[in-house]
């Protein structure tokens, strides 16, 4: 809870050309702050403002990543559809084939699946970990 001295009761008005006011939001933008007073306060009192660099080229893998393993996740979805639509229909000797089939594909796709998720997962992590060696 904070006491009153930690309250602030001090309260300015600023008023700002329309100019102005953009490149303000466009720095607030760029920061880490999540409320515009927060930012204006560390400017105004001269704190450090940590400023988020991004780069662009790296947001386009990291978005053809994401796309990546959506498409992974319903092609493994659709296999097991596969297998359980098989699965309720057997006894026919054509269900016993595809069953056989299906089961020798996922069997050959799940370990490349599985391996293509996790270097994914690793490209990630190393990516937000530069995210976050940029913010210090």
């Amino acid at each position: 809870m904070a006491t009153q001295e930690d309250k602030r009761v001090q309260w300015k008005n600023l008023r700002f050309k329309p100019e102005e006011y953009q490149l303000l939001e466009k720095r607030f933008k760029k920061t880490s702050f999540r409320k515009l007073s927060e930012y204006m306060r560390s400017v105004l009192l001269e704190k450090p403002v940590t400023v988020n660099y991004r780069d662009k080229a790296m947001d386009d893998l990291l978005e053809e990543m994401i796309l990546l393993r959506q498409e992974l996740n319903a092609i493994g979805n659709n296999l097991n559809q596969a297998m359980r639509s098989i699965n309720s229909a057997h006894g026919n000797a054509d269900t016993r084939l595809w069953m056989n089939l299906l089961s020798v594909i996922n069997t050959k796709l799940e370990p490349s699946i599985s391996q293509i998720k996790e270097r994914m997962n690793q490209y990630a992590d190393i990516w937000s970990q530069k995210l976050k060696a940029v913010k210090a």
